[in-house]
């Protein structure tokens, strides 16, 4: 079952934001069953969070304008997907959406679910790295998934986010967006977005999973980010030279993701997905450098398996498989 929380006041918004002309006031109540003095409340709360909405005797409410917030209605006024984010949590502020995720997963909540913050103040990625989580310019987001399959295949999905991920950036916003397998998603050869998949599992059986993901948006600079990463990192914003909707983006995100997931699920690998995970790979038949704590090696990537490995080429012909983990994957000449 799905279920949906969306609120007149998201509603109203999708209504407005989805019309060219004038919408009556008398068309928002009988539309949603409310009453007069509900749509005008709506509509001033709206006006409250930054909507610019004008009102015209004997013509009804028409949005001019939508400020770049990721509030609940913002969210779920755009949002087309069946199940992926219409169970939603939104936060001003919190620790970790990962966090939040697995508790309302013991809670109780529904596959699906997901977490949306404005800041985090413990944001992690991979291997325990802080995440720099500031407000006002990025995306934090984590979905809940309960599946019906074995432990064994959840690694797989942080390559399904990723896809969805680098498909959602390009479709939003006309940027060239790259995976740097397995997860990292690049733009301009500089990374936009974390992705941390998180997993708590029985021998045989899965609780629930959640997958984390932090885009750059709306960063003005790079002097935004952090010294160590700043080399590396960037936002869609200055490799743009323009703002974007991020709650926009978001909607994008979750629809290629749950259209990614359902494909995943029928065969439980990547088989569906590698063409088009491969169209998206930086490091596809470029040369490599695998830091592997058992020896590191060079070779050219060839693609991934069915499963998510890296397929690399040694000088010899040999072809190894490389595991995400505890290995890297590196440019020769840099990060990608």
């Amino acid at each position: 079952m799905v279920i949906s929380l969306k609120t007149d006041k998201s509603d109203i918004l999708a209504l407005l934001r989805n019309s060219r002309d004038y919408v009556s006031g008398q068309q928002l109540c009988d539309q949603f069953g409310v009453s007069r003095t509900a749509v005008w409340k709506a509509v001033n709360q709206l006006k409250e969070e930054g909507y610019r909405i004008e009102a015209v005797s004997r013509k009804g409410y028409r949005l001019l304008e939508s400020p770049d917030v990721l509030s609940r209605s913002e969210i779920l006024s755009r949002l087309e997907t069946k199940w992926a984010g219409q169970r939603l949590f939104y936060l001003d502020e919190t620790g970790s959406t990962n966090i939040d995720a697995k508790r309302y997963a013991e809670e109780g909540e529904p596959h699906g679910t997901t977490v949306v913050a404005e800041k985090q103040n413990a944001g992690r990625g991979r291997r325990g790295k802080y995440w720099e989580s500031p407000p006002g310019s990025a995306i934090y987001m984590t979905i809940m998934l309960k599946p019906d399959f074995e432990p064994d295949k959840a690694s797989m999905l942080t390559l399904v986010m990723a896809l969805s991920v680098a498909q959602a950036i390009t479709e939003a916003t006309g940027l060239k967006a790259g995976i740097k397998w397995p997860n990292d998603v690049v733009v301009n050869k500089k990374k936009v977005c974390g992705i941390l998949t998180e997993l708590d599992a029985e021998m045989d059986y899965i609780r629930h999973v959640v997958i984390g993901v932090g885009i750059n948006v709306n960063n003005a600079a790079p002097e935004e980010f952090p010294e160590e990463i700043r080399q590396t990192a960037t936002s869609l914003r200055i490799e743009s030279g323009t703002g974007f909707s991020r709650a926009e983006l978001l909607r994008h995100v979750l629809e290629r993701f749950e259209e990614n997931y359902d494909t995943f699920v029928t065969t439980l690998d990547l088989r569906l997905l590698i063409e088009a995970y491969s169209q998206y790979l930086l490091n596809l038949n470029a040369e490599v450098n695998v830091l592997d704590p058992k020896g590191s090696y060079t070779g050219i990537a060839r693609g991934i398996s069915t499963t998510g490995e890296l397929l690399v080429e040694k000088e010899n012909g040999e072809m190894k498989t490389v595991y995400a983990g505890e290995v890297s994957v590196r440019g020769l000449y840099g990060y990608i």
